[in-house]
């Protein structure tokens, strides 16, 4: 288990990497990881670009401030997350471009809204369900999060953006780049005749791969 100075560092540093490559902009998204008493958050207002590891936000197991900053106006949906799967350790929430163009479109499948065009996006996300649109910070939204995190460890927020869990920050954090670069994929051959992974192929690799809390890739076979 890293110490809290640690996961604060690795806070700073994965929100910069995700902010240098444009994978969010402004005071846009957010970051949290669990700790044995509680959670730290990215605060409400904050760059993940210029993220100060002292100042960052930490709660107790009730959700109260305990120091640092105020936390992350979404911190609701972290806690959704939290709440239905117990082995999950980080969640990233971010308004990444082709993500949120993708939860903007028409005629998707609400159920699996990005087809499986890779097998790293099926290891990495898996199914992926797309909630429906509320005004932002309004608490209802926590309720259908929480409804889909029992079966999925990510969700597409629509016209928003995408909330993902991983077993660690850097789990967390890859599996919501997978998701990005899917969702650029699929805007790219939009009008194009595309070649996806069959039925029989996305069954096989959730076979080998099973979705769920345990990072995928900590199972792939030695030798």
């Amino acid at each position: 288990m890293s110490s809290e100075t640690q996961l604060r560092e690795e806070i700073a540093k994965h929100g910069k990497s995700l902010f240098d490559r444009g994978l969010t902009s402004g005071s846009t998204g957010n970051i949290s990881v669990r700790t044995e008493d509680g959670w730290l958050m990215t605060p409400t207002g904050s760059s993940l670009g210029d993220l100060d590891p002292a100042r960052i936000s930490k709660l107790d197991a009730d959700c109260r401030l305990v120091s640092g900053d105020p936390p992350t106006k979404e911190a609701f949906l972290h806690r959704a997350i939290y709440s239905e799967r117990p082995k999950a350790r980080a969640v990233v929430h971010l308004h990444s471009t082709h993500s949120v163009a993708v939860s903007c479109l028409c005629g998707i499948d609400q159920n699996d809204v990005l087809p499986a065009l890779t097998p790293y996006y099926v290891m990495r996300v898996g199914k992926l369900p797309l909630i429906p649109y509320h005004p932002p910070g309004e608490e209802t939204l926590a309720i259908e999060v929480a409804n889909k995190a029992r079966d999925h460890r990510a969700v597409l927020l629509a016209n928003h953006g995408p909330v993902v869990a991983g077993t660690d920050l850097a789990s967390a954090v890859y599996s919501t780049e997978e998701l990005e670069e899917t969702a650029k994929l699929y805007l790219m051959l939009q009008g194009q005749k595309t070649r996806t992974l069959t039925c029989e192929q996305v069954t096989e690799l959730e076979r080998r791969f099973p979705a769920g809390d345990l990072h995928p890739f900590e199972k792939l076979p030695l030798g």
